[in-house]
């Protein structure tokens, strides 16, 4: 009977604690107006939320009651050091009543006269979101039901941080996504253009790309790329690699080259990414293009009236995964007048239930030469239909216009 009003007892305080939400405030603010009501409930000094940040291995204050220094501030603590940081690696509890720089890291602790702290891990699944804790600046023994309650609300807590944080991370990605695809396509005498670009349903927004931009001598760099992965930190992979890749366009005359001096880079500052990257360059006349391909599909083309079919272009490795300095290749790709050419990226024709070759040929059947944005059209409804693409989608077509005879 005892113990089901400890637990009775556990939830309204609970209850007490998280309160009523306000809808009009941030995710800080809720966290801090909540942490008040726990200093109020649970009697204690302080409260604190550090929020895990997975790329650093390190906590930082993100929340606080009685200690708001420690947001102003920007504390951080890595994990497992001090006492949040071992909250963290041993996510379980921890009860301190020794607080110095023997034991805690954060040094405004001890200034603050705290005597004895209660952390607890905040977990979603298995998956750590940060850190609680609460102190007060007079010895405390802290119950098995405050901690108790303490993990509770850590929890709790836990599930709305990943929330917002999933949105927050959704957000990002789109304004980093649209930011860095063409907003229009450019006008190019003798060149026309269409582009679709579809996040995945499952994956979310990803880091495919591509890019058209125009070179010294009347030249135009065409770029599709593909980065390993999903969400902000592949969006953000990609936009350093395109940028990256326009710096080295200015600089270097052949496809190949741009790409090894990509690759180089990925290497270097781009640990663990990897990216699927074609880049050609149309020439002046608009007749030929040099291409190269980074472990990217090859594109398909097809000629005024005829079927269409994949080039023949061999695929170098992959950017970010070499070793030393691999041959890169460039071939010379003919654009006949009225000749079309697609560009995309694996979420086109790739599916679980059929190997990618399949979706390469029924790409091939859908081309047709024509107005690039018809043909768009055409290939989405053949390749994509009703079904939700399962991964992110980019597709470049390019039709090099037929000129009238005298013009």
């Amino acid at each position: 009977m005892s113990r089901s009003l400890d637990t009775q007892d556990r939830l309204r305080q609970l209850e007490e604690i998280i309160g009523v939400p306000a809808e009009h405030l941030g995710l800080a603010e809720l966290l801090a107006e909540t942490l008040q009501r726990l200093r109020e409930v649970m009697g204690v000094d302080t409260a604190t939320v550090l929020r895990y940040q997975a790329s650093g291995r390190q906590l930082v204050a993100f929340a606080a009651a009685g200690i708001e220094e420690e947001v102003h501030q920007g504390v951080r603590v890595p994990v497992g050091s001090g006492f949040a940081g071992r909250v963290a690696l041993e996510r379980a509890p921890v009860v301190l009543d020794c607080v110095d720089e023997t034991t805690v890291v954060n040094s405004l602790l001890w200034e603050r006269g705290l005597r004895s702290l209660l952390g607890v891990p905040m977990l979603a699944g298995s998956e750590l979101v940060g850190v609680l804790h609460v102190g007060v600046v007079s010895p405390r023994q802290f119950t098995e039901p405050e901690i108790a309650t303490m993990q509770l609300l850590a929890d709790r807590l836990a599930m709305a941080i990943q929330v917002e944080s999933l949105e927050e991370n959704r957000s990002a990605t789109m304004a980093l996504q649209r930011s860095l695809l063409p907003s229009s396509l450019p006008d190019v005498p003798g060149l026309a253009f269409g582009a679709r670009y579809v996040p995945g349903a499952e994956t979310g927004l990803g880091g495919d790309w591509y890019d058209l931009f125009m070179l010294p001598g009347d030249r135009l760099g065409v770029v599709m790329g593909d980065v390993s992965g999903h969400g902000l930190e592949a969006a953000v992979i990609m936009g350093r690699l395109r940028s990256a890749l326009r710096a080295y366009a200015l600089d270097c005359e052949s496809p190949d080259e741009v790409l090894a001096k990509l690759d180089r880079k990925a290497n270097h500052f781009e640990h663990g990414a990897m990216a699927t990257v074609a880049y050609g360059i149309v020439e002046p006349g608009r007749d030929t293009m040099a291409l190269s391909l980074a472990g990217h599909l090859p594109p398909v083309q097809t000629a005024a009236g005829g079927p269409g079919r994949l080039l023949d272009v061999p695929a170098d490795p992959p950017i970010g995964l070499t070793i030393g300095q691999p041959r890169r290749r460039t071939t010379v790709v003919e654009l006949t007048p009225g000749s079309v050419l697609a560009f995309y990226t694996d979420g086109l024709v790739e599916r679980r239930d059929r190997p990618v070759d399949v979706g390469m040929l029924q790409l091939a059947e859908a081309l047709r030469a024509g107005d690039p944005e018809r043909a768009c059209a055409q290939i989405m409804a053949s390749l994509i239909g009703h079904q939700a693409a399962q991964d992110d989608v980019a597709l470049l077509v390019i039709e090099r216009q037929v000129v009238p005879a005298g013009e």
